[in-house]
């Protein structure tokens, strides 16, 4: 193990780790933001596959330019911790990270973790006010879609603003099955998979990335679908137990399977670039 790989994570973690500690007894234990702990492990991960490329640059620290992120990260840190703003405090790991790679390896390191570092922004958690402002037009055009294909479908459903009706029973529409932080989860899923996948075409990266918005919205509206059948015909004690759970995985199952016909499909219209061999 290299010794800068490791007092780089052993300060990351000595910094940051009070602040996951308070995310698992807080916010990370709820439906709405129980995708965090993905998505720092994804991101660990990732960063961890990119030691041999870090280790194989030449050393051209960028002093002064990694004393202004470290400058910024400590004042997001400092503030976020006092003030219990989590957007700022978690935020501020990836300046910190920022200004350690460019401490230790120099500016070429940022390219070399330029996917690692953009995929934990996924797991920041953003002010109330602005996850509102665009869960409730989403789950309304969730609710209503889920509702429209029920109907055509013969079951007795209705729907009022974000609650549907079914049979006799009421759902609620909440923000773990239609909000913005699902669609943050599904969205990084998605570019996890293009970084997998490896395509050598911008407007085929560019295309997925885009194309998974609605992936994500089509995959809410299977997860809603699932859970009404769930509680029609088994009841609501059903509904909400286990089988609520589960939905979330079926979430994840269908987005994955949504990204992988897409993909295809794209892949017709805007086929791989093949790479020259000298």
């Amino acid at each position: 193990m290299n010794p800068p790989l490791l007092l780089l994570g052993a300060g990351w973690l000595a910094m940051f780790l009070p602040s996951y500690v308070g995310l698992a007894n807080t916010i990370w234990g709820s439906d709405a933001q129980g995708h965090g702990p993905i998505i720092l492990a994804v991101g660990l991960w990732l960063l961890w596959g990119k030691g041999p490329a870090l280790m194989a640059l030449p050393r051209r620290p960028a002093v002064w330019a990694a004393a202004v992120c470290m400058a910024l990260g400590l004042a997001a840190y400092v503030l976020g911790r006092s003030q219990t703003i989590w957007s700022l405090e978690i935020g501020a790991q990836i300046a910190v990270l920022m200004a350690a790679l460019l401490a230790f390896f120099g500016p070429r390191a940022l390219r070399v973790c330029a996917f690692p570092l953009f995929f934990l922004v996924f797991m920041i958690p953003w002010p109330g006010e602005w996850v509102d402002a665009v869960t409730q037009p989403l789950k309304s055009a969730v609710s209503a879609v889920a509702a429209q294909l029920l109907y055509a479908a013969g079951y007795p459903v209705g729907r009022s603003g974000v609650i549907l009706t079914v049979g006799p029973y009421q759902l609620l529409v909440a923000d773990a099955c239609a909000g913005l932080n699902s669609l943050f989860t599904l969205e990084a899923l998605g570019l996890l998979y293009m970084n997998l996948m490896r395509y050598q075409s911008l407007a085929r990266n560019v295309t997925l990335a885009l194309l998974i918005v609605p992936i994500s919205f089509a995959a809410n509206v299977v997860r809603v679908i699932v859970l009404v059948l769930v509680t029609y015909h088994f009841g609501d004690a059903a509904g909400q137990g286990f089988v609520h759970g589960f939905a979330g995985l079926v979430l994840f199952i269908v987005a994955l399977l949504f990204i992988l016909v897409v993909d295809r499909v794209v892949g017709l219209f805007i086929p791989e670039r093949t790479r020259r061999v000298a």
